[in-house]
């Protein structure tokens, strides 16, 4: 894993994390099913909406961020054993949402490294709080992909 010296390098990571998330979902959401568009659409959102809200803590602005909700959020474990799948340019829709999920689960992992990783309790919070949000994402996805994929999809 890469060193960080800083609170604010971690928070520049975690960004740049976020940025690459919206990315995937933006260039997804014209290649998606129909009906699975607005999921993928809300997904890009949040994940913008996760790198507004880091940018907002870099300047001052932790607060607001805290009062996300700490339910524990189910894991179907699904990727756990799914294939891992190179990204290319030609990706099936089953592909996209095993990278999808992939991605979802180390944000989830890196957030809760992060967490773990840090003496001060808002910016442990905060981690856990993001930690949780990757996780809602990864268990959509995963319902997503049992609806279209699995054995009665």
């Amino acid at each position: 894993m890469e060193e960080f010296k800083s609170i604010d390098d971690i928070l520049d990571f975690a960004i740049k994390r976020e940025e690459e998330s919206y990315q995937f979902y933006t260039e997804w959401l014209n290649k998606v099913k129909e009906e699975i568009k607005p999921v993928f659409k809300n997904l890009a959102k949040e994940e913008l909406g996760h790198k507004e809200k880091l940018l907002g803590v870099k300047k001052g602005k932790l607060r607001e961020f805290l009062e996300s909700s700490k339910e524990k959020v189910l894991d179907l474990k699904m990727s756990d054993y799914l294939i891992d799948v190179t990204p290319k340019p030609e990706l099936t829709f089953q592909e996209a949402l095993i990278i999808a999920m992939k991605r979802e689960k180390v944000s989830y992992k890196l957030y809760e490294n992060f967490a773990n990783r840090v003496e001060d309790e808002n910016i442990k919070k905060l981690f856990l709080a993001l930690a949780q949000e990757e996780a809602k994402h990864k268990l959509k996805i995963e319902i997503i992909y049992d609806d279209y994929i699995g054995p009665e999809g």
